[in-house]
């Protein structure tokens, strides 16, 4: 398999890895047509629930998945671009951005859900953030009893194996040693990362650990960011999990490429109760199962609610609508949707930033054939190459070599590798509500233009020239962490291939959008306060903005033009949660309100976003569902 630099993607010849099966019962197990639980969605919360679960031998868990198992190249956290589009790894949704997107194509949001073994947790950019402790407490407020930081805490430090690092302050008090889950700080450590810790604590920003002591500091924390990595490889909840460990267990069957499409429901009124769940194949064929104790969704907030849905658990309007028998009125299920929006502010950087044929070298030879690379795009003809090529690509392979054996590389982590918290005084004291990333690399042009899918010519004078494989750009991504907006997800079709309409509403409330805009304004302190001779250059207003705004460069751009940019540009960080959330849908047992036997465990279930990237949230989520579970079942865990 040969494969484009420009893409992203990396060459699978050197892969030492796992055949993928083709769909059915994973780990040797016979399938059959009963369990004690079924669990939908093998992703960052149902992998770390069923590995729980199984953990007793005396119950039997079923987990049905319609992805399969991950390709190889999602272990290369550089790759996760090349995950996204992609009908084997990735659901494909799209999304309305509401007033915001105005720069997108189409004026639509791309979004990326994993449809794998590991779910999200495969295909995302891997910024392992816990969230603010004020978060779970705020949770806990909002009647999310058993959901404040001191209780969801050892959840937290048992699902992580915190690595040993000189390059960042680890509050080792708070944090795990000895989980699944391989968190880490990327090896080589980019300078430019560095830089960017230490241009946040000029700003008043101090370094510190955001997932322990630095969250308590109201002034904020910066650090290098912590990766769900282990040895320079993506630990999703599938290789922390699931491979090799929990699969191989007799009592944990795993069924893949199987998408469900609805609950089975039995009885009616107050004896509502789900007994199972029914599947299509990918031959077209149906099948169903049957839940003895409980069926858990886990499939997403995106995923949970439509399955609810399809089952004729909603809005009663919405689903005679879609020409769906309506079991259960519960009319908060879908709504409620909150996700974070970040504004990218691309800076000139010469001598700070990576090149892409920097990054490209490191993800081997066949990352840089043709079309867009120096090597021929058949191997064949390397026979022919320049004494100057072949160098190149000796130089590739040990580059690649040496991240399969040691994983320190360029390529170990998706180069967002600096991020600071801080609270911009707004409102919402009760965490930080803002958070700045850094990547050290502008991207290229198909990440941002067809995977992002903004529209170049609106956002740079000359795309090819700023984005080319040679040029030398840093990224500043400003986010506020507490949306006020909300969204939801609206059932459009009784099809389950169908997905749901979702209507993201991003920056429906006006504070969202003065928030935003002082978050921005903190970047451009950051960037003004870069350390050392090399220093970053102005920010890249686009030409258009520039115009109407009467911008000249150097200048200290207005609230408009600010609020403007946002409109245009700022971009959705695949945070989805609280479409299915606790006191809403479920409660804080994660009981579905008005169901026997049915829960979900999830992202959808957060009563509130937290403060910074939801993937580390999500996992906890599997952990604590799986302690509620067998506190309710009588289940014998290990841990």
């Amino acid at each position: 398999m040969t494969v484009s630099w420009q893409l992203m993607l990396f060459s699978v010849t050197l892969w030492r890895g796992h055949e993928t099966n083709c769909g059915g019962a994973l780990g040797g197990n016979v399938m059959q047509s009963e369990f004690d639980f079924v669990i939908v969605g093998g992703g960052s919360a149902g992998a770390a629930l069923a590995a729980r679960l199984s953990e007793d031998p005396n119950i039997s868990v079923a987990l049905v998945e319609a992805g399969d198992r991950p390709p190889e190249r999602e272990q290369m956290p550089v790759a996760c671009a090349s995950l996204q589009l992609d009908p084997e790894t990735d659901w494909m949704f799209t999304g309305d951005p509401g007033k915001g997107g105005l720069g997108f194509k189409d004026q639509r949001m791309p979004v990326p859900r994993g449809k794998m073994l590991g779910g999200s947790s495969g295909i995302n950019y891997m910024v392992f953030v816990r969230g603010h402790p004020g978060d779970f407490d705020n949770w806990a407020r909002l009647g999310a009893d058993g959901w404040s930081y001191d209780e969801v805490l050892p959840c937290f430090k048992r699902m992580e194996e915190v690595s040993e690092t000189n390059e960042a302050v680890i509050s080792r008090e708070e944090r795990g040693n000895a989980g699944p889950v391989g968190v880490g700080i990327r090896s080589p450590v980019i300078p430019a990362s560095r830089d960017f810790v230490k241009a946040a604590g000029a700003v008043g920003i101090p370094e510190g650990d955001y997932n322990g002591a630095g969250r308590h500091n109201h002034g904020g924390v910066a650090s290098l960011v912590q990766t769900n990595t282990r040895r320079g490889k993506r630990s999703s909840t599938f290789h922390a999990y699931l491979e090799e460990k929990a699969e191989l267990r007799p009592n944990l069957t795993i069924i893949t490429q199987a998408q469900v499409q609805r609950l089975i429901l039995e009885g009616e009124g107050d004896s509502l109760t789900a007994s199972g769940v029914e599947y299509r194949e990918n031959s077209g064929a149906i099948q169903s199962i049957r839940a003895n104790r409980e069926v858990i969704l886990s499939a997403g907030a995106v995923g949970s609610p439509h399955i609810l849905l399809l089952s004729g658990i909603g809005p009663r309007r919405e689903l005679e609508a879609a020409g769906i028998k309506c079991h259960l009125d519960l009319p908060d299920v879908g709504k409620h949707l909150k996700d974070h929006l970040l504004a990218p502010m691309h800076f000139p950087a010469s001598g700070i930033a990576l090149t892409g044929m920097e990054v490209g070298m490191s993800m081997g030879p066949d990352a840089l054939r043709a079309p867009a690379g120096p090597l021929p795009a058949d191997p064949a003809d390397d026979v022919h190459l320049t004494g100057e090529l072949a160098e190149l690509k000796v130089e590739a392979e040990r580059r690649l070599a040496e991240w399969h054996e040691t994983g320190s590389s360029l390529v170990a982590s998706s180069l967002y590798d600096g991020v600071c918290f801080f609270s911009t005084g707004l409102g919402d004291d009760f965490t930080h509500d803002a958070q700045i990333g850094f990547i050290p690399h502008a991207f290229n042009e198909d990440v941002i233009g067809t995977r992002i899918n903004i529209n170049l010519d609106m956002l740079m004078a000359d795309a090819s020239k700023t984005l080319a494989p040679d040029s030398e750009h840093v990224i500043l991504l400003a986010s506020n962490c507490v949306p006020h907006s909300e969204g939801e997800l609206v059932i459009t079709s009784a099809d389950p291939a169908v997905p749901p309409a979702i209507n993201f509403n991003y920056l429906s409330d006006p504070y969202d959008l003065k928030v935003i805009v002082a978050i921005m304004r903190r970047a451009l302190e950051i960037a003004a306060a870069w350390p050392g001779e090399k220093k970053l250059g102005n920010w890249l207003v686009p030409p258009m903005l520039a115009e109407i705004h009467g911008y000249v460069e150097g200048e200290e751009p207005s609230d408009a033009l600010l609020e403007n940019f946002a409109l245009h540009f700022a971009q959705t960080i695949y945070h989805l949660s609280c479409t299915c959330r606790i006191g809403s849908v479920v409660d804080p047992k994660l009981r579905v309100f008005g169901v026997k036997n049915l829960r979900v465990a999830d992202a959808s279930i957060m009563p509130e976003i937290p403060s910074g990237n939801t993937n580390a949230p999500s996992i906890m989520i599997g952990e604590r569902a799986a302690d509620l579970i067998a506190a309710d079942q009588n289940v014998r865990m290990v841990c």
